[in-house]
C-alpha cells in the first residue's frame, strides 16, 4: 500500500502521539564516519512547536554518540510496537549546552511531556539539571512517518522547509 503524504504535522500527530504513548522506547541510529549505522534504544520526549514536532533526548554524552553526531547530525528514531503500529521520525539531532533548555528538557521529562512519556530523570543525573553528566539533544525532524498495523496504512509529514 503507497504512503499517503499529509500537508501538516497536525494531520498525523493524534496517532504519533498515541503510538508513542503505547510504544515509549525508541530505537536511535546514527552513522560513523563510515556511513555505517549504530543503533541504541532510548526514550525521547516530544512537544509541538509552530506545527512541527520537536524531541528532546536526555543522554550522556558517550564518546559514539559524540562522534557520530559531530560527522553526521541525521538521525532517525523508530518505533515499533508488536502490533506492527510504528512512528520512524528522520530528523537533525544536536547538543543544546545552555542551561536554560537544559532545565526546560529536564522538567518536560520529569512533569512527562505533552506527548505523555517521560521519567525521573533524577533516577539517572542525581545533581538534577546541573549534572555535568546530564547532556541534551534537541532532535528537529524533517519526516515523520506513522504506519497503522492493521492494514498498513501509512502516512508521511514532510517539513518543506527543512534544509
Amino acid at each position: 500500500m503507497a504512503a499517503a503524504k499529509v500537508r501538516t504535522f497536525a494531520e498525523i500527530e493524534d496517532k504519533f502521539v498515541q503510538y508513542i504513548q503505547e510504544i515509549v522506547y525508541c530505537t536511535m541510529i546514527t552513522v560513523d564516519k563510515k556511513n555505517r549505522p549504530r543503533a541504541r534504544v532510548l526514550l525521547p520526549i516530544w512537544e509541538t512547536v509552530d506545527g512541527k514536532p520537536v524531541g528532546w533526548l536526555a543522554a550522556y554524552k558517550t564518546p559514539v554518540k559524540v562522534a557520530h553526531l559531530a560527522n553526521n547530525p541525521h538521525t532517525t528514531y523508530s518505533y515499533w510496537s508488536p502490533n506492527q503500529n510504528a512512528v520512524f521520525v528522520d530528523s537533525v539531532s544536536r547538543w543544546v549546552d545552555d542551561p536554560e533548555t537544559k532545565r526546560y528538557s529536564w522538567d518536560l521529562y520529569r512533569k512527562g511531556s505533552p506527548a505523555g512519556v517521560g521519567y525521573n530523570p533524577l533516577n539517572f543525573w542525581r545533581g538534577g539539571p546541573e549534572d555535568p553528566k546530564y547532556d541534551v539533544l534537541r532532535i528537529e525532524p524533517w519526516r515523520v512517518q506513522v504506519l497503522r498495523g492493521t492494514d498498513l496504512s501509512s502516512r508521511i509529514w514532510t517539513d518543506e522547509s527543512a534544509a
